[in-house]
């Protein structure tokens, strides 16, 4: 067998193996459920009450997913300019020199801190912020937690939109600079639409990474199971609630937690599939 078939079954072997563990995920996480899908029905998607009492156990996962999505796109709103700006920045304005190299050092380092350090920082640095300007009597919450997981999702959607923009053939800019553009018409109409797909598959990469987050959150968002009302309220996520009651669950609440993972897991999944829809309709 010479290396080339062995090159192609080592690819198809790593495929398959992706495909195998994806499935084993779900497998697993499902089986898990099916108790407390036996109890709740549907129903558990809707219900806002979150009630461990021995005797009267009832769950329901309505205020962990609208704290999830809350957090995840509000990180996405904040993050946009930012990211949108330095991804301009870098890919179009200054490629080379000292200052970009320095940023992008930067940016890389951002992107390979633990998440747990920024929840320490979120702790120390910005709770106190946000309560002494009255957005929050505690200083927790989703607005909190969604800013210090906007600073941690801007070096994915920073990264790869700098990457694309410089890859914007140059023929395309020089013809629109011969036709009389200024450099504000050439980044609105030739590099936005040449590269947004690209961009777009940044921010959706960050999405997915603001959504199954996990020690940062639950270090600021205050961890109240109940429904949040505006997004300066407490909160939970479905990451941050197993995170903080996996470990003493049992019985119903135990599977009640899987089959939040496995809602987590589907949303995920959804997004992902919804993004690469829109990036195929961007690159048409």
């Amino acid at each position: 067998m010479n290396s080339e078939k062995i090159f192609k079954y080592l690819l198809v072997s790593s495929g398959v193996l992706m495909v195998l563990i994806a499935l084993g995920i779900v497998a697993t996480l499902f089986v898990g459920s099916i108790p407390s899908f036996k109890e709740f029905g549907f129903g558990f998607l809707f219900s806002t009450e979150w009630d461990p009492t021995e005797g009267r156990e009832s769950y329901g996962a309505l205020p962990f997913i609208i704290g999830t999505l809350l957090t995840s796109i509000l990180a996405l709103i904040i993050t946009f300019p930012f990211a949108f700006s330095i991804s301009l920045f870098l890919g179009e304005y200054f490629k080379d020199g000292a200052l970009p190299s320095f940023l992008r050092s930067v940016v890389d380092l951002l992107a390979g801190i633990p998440s747990v350090v920024y929840g320490l920082w979120g702790f120390y640095a910005l709770k106190p912020l946000v309560a002494e300007l009255g957005l929050n009597a505690q200083g927790f919450g989703i607005f909190t937690s969604s800013v210090i997981l906007a600073i941690m999702i801007i070096p994915y959607a920073s990264s790869l939109g700098a990457e694309v923009i410089s890859m914007v053939p140059g023929s395309l800019k020089e013809a629109a600079y011969s036709l009389g553009a200024t450099r504000f018409e050439v980044v609105r109409n030739v590099i936005v639409p040449n590269a947004g797909s690209g961009i777009f598959a940044g921010y959706i990469l960050a999405l997915g990474r603001a959504i199954g987050e996990t020690m940062a959150v639950t270090m600021l968002i205050g961890n109240s199971n109940n429904m949040p009302t505006g997004i300066f309220d407490l909160g939970n996520t479905m990451a941050s609630l197993i995170a903080n009651q996996f470990g003493e669950a049992e019985g119903l609440k135990y599977t009640s937690l899987i089959e939040i993972g496995l809602i987590l897991f589907v949303i995920t999944g959804i997004v992902n599939y919804i993004g690469k829809l829109i990036m195929k309709k961007l690159s048409a």
